[in-house]
């Protein structure tokens, strides 16, 4: 099968109504994301009723401004490609939906898609992906690391006993009082702040297992220590003590996975892959693996979008993974 084709991707796992149309695997002909963001930011957190409901809304008018910007037609597609999961049930359903009906109409295959292996996969719009390679991934609902021998072999070497990191990142926020989403506001924050507080590291009882639900009570716990004495809290430098604590956890692990597996590149992918100390960091810690390539995604690819839908579909539709109109949703879709 030739690795040139033009795939229809979609994507509503969460909050973002999104759509692209992509050519050979790596070239955004469109891409256009309609982002519930300042919608969810009343509640403090995406509401997935309100999520599906919104989608419902703008489907139709992303579609048609995707297929606008690429100036191509339904009929020349290839495939369509959709997120399968994991992610909200009502909003992973309005997206398999419209992909079917789609499918269906136009008479094209449907290829799914796993959230995170779009994430992964966005790193193929700045650099091709070099096999063995371990990905970081780094996002609301996921905190990975994945060993990948091939095209779609993925192996999880370690995952999060409790919160993604993401997740880490809003509840502390929340507790700071720095407002949804937390990420960008802790990461700019942190900025401005320097080293007074001291977190515990965080123990796992698998060495390439993650978990932050206890750096979170610990901020909290600080915060109350600080009213109890009567101390003004020095948010930036709680800020900064948090977001150091986190990467210290990312980056160990990512040590320890390197000492396991030989590898060409390190990926990083997902949500959190925007945070700018962690690029930083990274960048600073695979200069000691000048054998090891390193791989970011563009800032425009960190969150959710469907171009990555489409650069990992179209590795899928070569390799001829099929989905048919039986297939469902996949809230917990494992990897």
């Amino acid at each position: 099968m030739s690795d040139k084709s033009l795939i229809c991707a979609i994507e509503t796992s969460c909050d973002e109504t999104a759509i692209a149309f992509i050519k050979d695997g790596n070239t955004v002909l469109s891409n256009v994301v309609s982002s519930q963001i300042d919608t969810h930011r009343a509640f403090g957190g995406v509401m997935p009723e309100v999520a599906s409901r919104l989608h419902i809304e703008q489907i139709s008018l992303v579609l048609k401004e995707s297929l606008a910007k690429a100036k191509v037609h339904m009929d020349d597609v290839d495939a369509i490609a959709f997120t399968q999961g994991p992610g909200l049930i009502g909003s992973l359903h309005i997206g398999v939906l419209a992909s079917k009906t789609l499918a269906w109409y136009f008479q094209k295959p449907l290829v799914p898609v796993h959230h995170i292996a779009g994430h992964i996969y966005a790193n193929a719009f700045v650099t091709k992906l070099k096999f063995p390679l371990l990905a970081l991934v780094v996002s609301g609902g996921h905190t990975e690391l994945v060993y990948m021998k091939e095209d779609f072999d993925f192996e999880v070497l370690g995952t999060t006993q409790d919160d993604a990191v993401g997740e880490a990142y809003d509840k502390v926020a929340r507790v700071m009082e720095l407002g949804y989403p937390g990420g960008p506001a802790i990461d700019a924050l942190a900025k401005q702040g320097s080293t007074q507080y001291v977190l515990p590291r965080i123990k796992t009882e698998k060495p390439l297992d993650f978990s932050f639900s206890g750096l979170k009570s610990a901020v909290l716990q600080l915060i109350l220590k600080e009213q109890r004495g009567q101390r003004e809290l020095n948010k930036a430098n709680l800020a900064y003590a948090f977001q150091e604590a986190v990467l210290d956890e990312l980056l160990l692990k990512l040590k320890k996975a390197l000492e396991i597996v030989d590898v060409r590149q390190v990926v990083l992918a997902g949500g959190v892959s925007a945070n700018s100390r962690l690029r930083e960091r990274l960048t600073s810690m695979m200069e000691n693996y000048p054998d090891i390539a390193l791989s970011i995604p563009p800032l425009w690819c960190t969150t959710d979008n469907a171009a990555m839908i489409g650069a990992a579909g179209a590795v899928a539709f070569t390799k001829g993974i099929r989905a048919d109109f039986s297939t469902s949703a996949s809230a917990g879709l494992d990897l």
